[in-house]
Order: C-alpha cells, then sequence, then structure tokens
C-alpha cells in the first residue's frame, strides 16, 4: 500500500483457496490540482459529478475487475510527484489526472518515466477542443494512453484499461 489513506479492497475477492489472502493489483489513482473543486468548479466544462463521486465509481469499477485502488488528491505538484515515485514496487499501474500540471510538469513526466509503470491519463474535459495551451501535455509522452472529454466515465474506462495492460503483461 502507498502511504497516505488506505487502498481500496474489494470485499468480495478476499481469498483464492482457503486460509491464503489474495493480494489484489494494487492501482494508484492519482489526481491533480483543482479537482477537489470538481460539482463546483465550471460545471458546463467538468459536470456534476464531485471527486467523491468519481472515487465511488472508480471503488465499484476495482471491485469488479479485482483491482485494489488508492485513490488519491493534490493540490501541490510535489506530492503528486512523490506519490508517484512510491508507486515503484507497490502499484501495479498508475491511473493519473494530472489537470493543470499536464501542460506544464516535466518533473512529473520524468517521475512516471522513472517508474516504468502502466500508465492512463485521464481528463474529464476534451482537451484538444479547448485553448491551445491545452493541447499539449507532457505526461501523455510516457502514458500507456490516455482518455479525454468522456467525464467520469473515462476514469472506469481507465481502470479497465490498466487491468488490460496488466494481464498483458502477465501473460507475456
Amino acid at each position: 500500500m502507498l502511504g497516505g489513506p488506505p487502498a481500496r479492497t474489494p470485499p468480495a475477492a478476499t481469498r483464492s483457496t482457503p486460509g491464503e489472502p489474495v493480494t489484489l493489483p494494487l492501482i494508484a489513482v492519482l489526481n491533480g490540482p483543482n479537482l477537489n473543486m470538481l460539482g463546483l468548479r465550471e460545471p458546463g466544462i467538468y459536470g456534476a459529478a464531485t471527486l467523491d463521486d468519481i472515487e465511488a465509481l472508480c471503488a465499484e469499477t476495482a471491485e469488479e475487475l479485482n483491482l485494489a485502488i488508492d485513490f488519491r488528491q493534490t493540490n501541490a505538484e510535489a506530492e503528486l510527484i512523490s506519490w508517484v515515485q512510491e508507486c515503484h514496487g507497490r502499484a501495479a499501474g498508475i491511473v493519473i489526472n494530472p489537470a493543470g500540471y499536464s501542460h506544464t510538469s516535466v518533473a512529473l513526466m520524468d517521475a512516471l518515466s522513472a517508474v516504468a509503470l502502466p500508465t492512463v491519463e485521464v481528463h474529464l474535459s476534451n482537451i484538444h477542443r479547448r485553448e491551445a495551451f491545452r493541447h499539449h501535455s507532457y505526461v501523455s509522452r510516457v502514458a500507456s494512453g490516455v482518455i479525454c472529454g468522456l467525464g467520469p466515465h473515462g476514469y472506469a474506462l481507465a481502470l479497465r484499461a490498466i487491468a488490460g495492460l496488466i494481464a498483458a503483461d502477465d501473460s507475456a
């Protein structure tokens, strides 16, 4: 488990054989600045769902996929980078909505590159239909895939994609 809040472990999948606990793959679901304001901030762009709503959707999706999640949000770039670094050796993959740091943070890109985990970048809005400065993402350069413009559903899709990437790695 990463530092901070406990990982969310699906209750339905707790044992593989009698007496042996199952260790579910841990997926870090990391959220950048201002996402704590979802539901209040520009609902015409970001929708009415709150970050708590998105966390609940991720927990439901993770349970369905037999994944554990560690869902976090920060407004601090250094903290987000530290969380990415903590994933090395602990998490099986990362779902990240870097928000404004997508367009500015070479350091975040470098941290994701260093941990070398399957990573899916998520954006609630379609960044390519917005201001020109939002069209570029440093994170996209190192992400396995990018999902944007599908609102909260993009997180569920990202978890499904990570599950597929992990399964492909396990079978290779």
